[in-house]
């Protein structure tokens, strides 16, 4: 399977590129692999699809953010979710205003270049997108889960089978013919010219339906609640949105369904801070088991373990556990090992003493392994601050 390459290398833009740059080096770019340009041309329709992927992510600001931010990986492509796979028929639905500009529609892109286009009075609708949140614990990120959430969305009318006719007849509309578009004359700077629109009859549909489905009132779609199952990959992050194809709102009149786009949202947990693939876990020691030594209880993620503290830890110590942390994820989606633990030593000096605790800690306090000298004082502060 071929990597996949930048966006910004697939559209030959700067990150820094504005909306405007993006969207005519894309018509550039779909225009010069368009598969009606490039009949048979498998490698130039790859291309193609290309270059619709990195538009639908860098026209979107919230999906360029994400894409800036964390690469592949902040636009799923794992666990059975995709950022990409688009089809043709897809390509078409979404960015068919790309080439309005140059005076005809998308149904028409095969007519410019000489081919058939796409036939007339089959324009595939497609449904919107749904966005919801899901909460996870960093436990459930650690090991991925299964969520099932319940939506209330639109879904193919079951009395006429998202048809929209009662009786499962359709006729030909009388405005387009059957075409699905009409033509007018429009005035531009070489003089008149013939301009292809979508026919508002039939709604470019090229039929149209007399005896409307009473359930639905024509649309085929009705409103209803639908559960779900949403597979997590393992180690994600907060602000990830991920995508589930087909699962969004269906479409009229058995067009294709939206995506479900599920953004997470990460909770706080009350033990470990997370650092990415890391955890950070700050403990807390009492002042004779870090001069003595000793073991003491920590928490994981797969429940608690003992460590062993040396004689002599310092304050500002970080004691690691490889392999304790979260599953790292690549700009791919791929999982490739494991985070570790990261154990903050802290030592807690009290601030109330008995009147026996401060005499014993009085006789210490002259003790030449008491004291502080230059040795351990440098030792202290480069564990503490790195210096």
């Amino acid at each position: 399977m071929a990597e996949k390459r930048d966006y910004y290398e697939v559209l030959g833009v700067e990150k820094t590129a504005t909306a405007e740059e993006i969207k005519k080096a894309y018509r550039k770019k779909a225009i010069q692999y368009h598969p009606d340009k490039n009949p048979g041309d498998k490698a130039a329709e790859e291309k193609f699809k290309e270059a619709a992927e990195a538009y639908e992510v860098l026209s979107d600001p919230q999906k360029r953010a994400r894409y800036d931010q964390y690469g592949f990986a902040g636009m799923g492509g794992a666990g059975g979710f995709s950022s990409g796979g688009m089809s043709m028929e897809d390509i078409f639905t979404h960015f068919g205003d790309i080439f309005q500009g140059a005076g005809f529609d998308i149904g028409d892109i095969g007519d410019l270049f000489g081919g058939g286009g796409r036939s007339r009075g089959t324009r595939v609708r497609r449904g919107s997108d749904m966005r919801v949140k899901v909460h996870l614990t960093l436990e459930e990120i650690a090991s991925g889960c299964e969520k099932k959430i319940k939506v209330r969305k639109l879904v193919q009318c079951k009395d006429c089978n998202g048809s929209g006719s009662a009786d499962g007849r359709t006729e030909t509309c009388p405005t387009c013919k059957g075409s699905g578009r009409v033509i007018r004359q429009q005035r531009g700077i070489f003089g008149m010219m013939q301009v292809q629109s979508e026919c508002e009859t039939c709604g470019g549909d090229g039929t149209i339906i007399k005896n409307k489905c009473p359930k639905c009132g024509g649309q085929g779609v009705v409103r209803d609640e639908e559960i779900i199952t949403i597979n997590i990959p393992a180690g994600v992050m907060g602000g990830m949105q991920l995508t589930v194809p087909g699962k969004g709102n269906a479409a009229p009149k058995g067009g294709v369904n939206g995506d479900l786009l599920v953004l997470i949202e990460e909770e706080e947990h009350k033990d470990f801070i997370r650092q990415e693939s890391n955890l950070v876990y700050n403990l807390m020691l009492d002042m004779p088991t870090a001069v003595l030594g000793g073991q003491v209880q920590i928490p994981t993620l797969t429940g608690d373990v003992k460590i062993t503290i040396t004689p002599g830890t310092q304050p500002g110590k970080v004691l690691r556990m490889r392999g304790k942390g979260l599953p790292r994820i690549d700009q791919y989606g791929r999982n490739y090992g494991v985070g570790d633990l990261l154990i903050n030593v802290g030592v807690y000096i009290p601030e109330k003493l008995s009147k026996d605790e401060r005499a014993l800690i009085e006789k210490l306090q002259d003790s030449p392994n008491i004291a502080p000298n230059s040795a351990n004082k440098k030792s202290f502060f480069q564990n503490l601050f790195g210096m």
